[in-house]
């Protein structure tokens, strides 16, 4: 038997027991043993590495294990500067897209606020979450552990905190997406992307107020509801600069 050293990093320690949270541990293999096969072995999943190191190289899963490895595994939202290391994907995940469980409505409502393309439904089953992300490519959002770990899931983050304000602003930080935040331009009720409407073409349907004091207006494409820039628009503003952004 050969042996090698595993160390893993921030929320992959979640899978593993107490004893081997973000300390160095050993591992016993025999001959052709791969990477994957290890990792999958403490019952980490895959789908959440993004970088493995080995004797400080950067690897791939299909790396067969050498006696005296030191390993350092990596998840797909940790923060730090990867400029010139090969991932194992060819580029980290930038503007996801996602798709909520049936507890984190709220937290949908402000992914769409922040220009967010994601799907929302109280009759999704878990079957149905794991057959969209697979099919469009989107990031299952749950509090779930057994959903996030899903050996079908490809792209999960499982959400922790039972506070709307602290998922979202999680998910920001672990994705380091402050600076791809692009505020109402999607529809809060249905997710397509606002398209720009002449005034005129809407009028019928303001109220009166609306048509006499605002004049830059917009429409979903799919569910038509109308939107524009009024006092509304400017308090959602303040409170995602206040209450999301200020805290980054």
């Amino acid at each position: 038997m050969s042996q090698v050293f595993f160390r893993f990093y921030e929320e992959l320690n979640d899978y593993l027991p107490d004893e081997k949270h973000k300390v160095w541990f050993e591992y016993f293999f025999g001959e052709g043993m791969k990477i994957h096969d290890a990792i999958q072995s403490f019952g980490v999943p895959p789908s959440e590495i993004d970088l493995i190191l080995v004797n400080q190289q950067s690897k791939s899963f299909d790396y067969l294990l050498q006696d005296g490895d030191r390993i350092s595994v990596y998840p797909v939202f940790e923060l730090f500067d990867l400029s010139g290391i090969n991932r194992l994907r060819e580029k980290p995940l930038r503007n996801p897209s996602f798709i909520c469980d049936v507890h984190l409505g709220r937290l949908c409502k402000y992914l769409r606020m922040l220009g967010w393309d994601t799907l929302y439904s109280n009759h999704f089953t878990p079957e149905e979450m794991i057959a969209i992300s697979l099919r469009e490519g989107r990031i299952i959002l749950s509090r779930s552990y057994r959903l996030t770990r899903h050996k079908e899931v490809s792209h999960s983050y499982r959400i922790r905190s039972s506070d709307s304000l602290e998922q979202v602003k999680d998910l920001i930080s672990k994705l380091d997406l402050s600076d791809r935040i692009n505020p109402l331009t999607r529809c809060l009720n249905c997710n397509a992307m606002l398209v720009p409407v002449d005034k005129q073409a809407v009028i019928q349907l303001l109220q009166d107020r609306t048509a006499k004091y605002y004049n830059e207006f917009f429409k979903c494409p799919d569910c038509n509801q109308i939107y524009w820039k009024g006092s509304h628009f400017e308090n959602m503003l303040r409170f995602i600069s206040n209450k999301i952004i200020s805290n980054q």
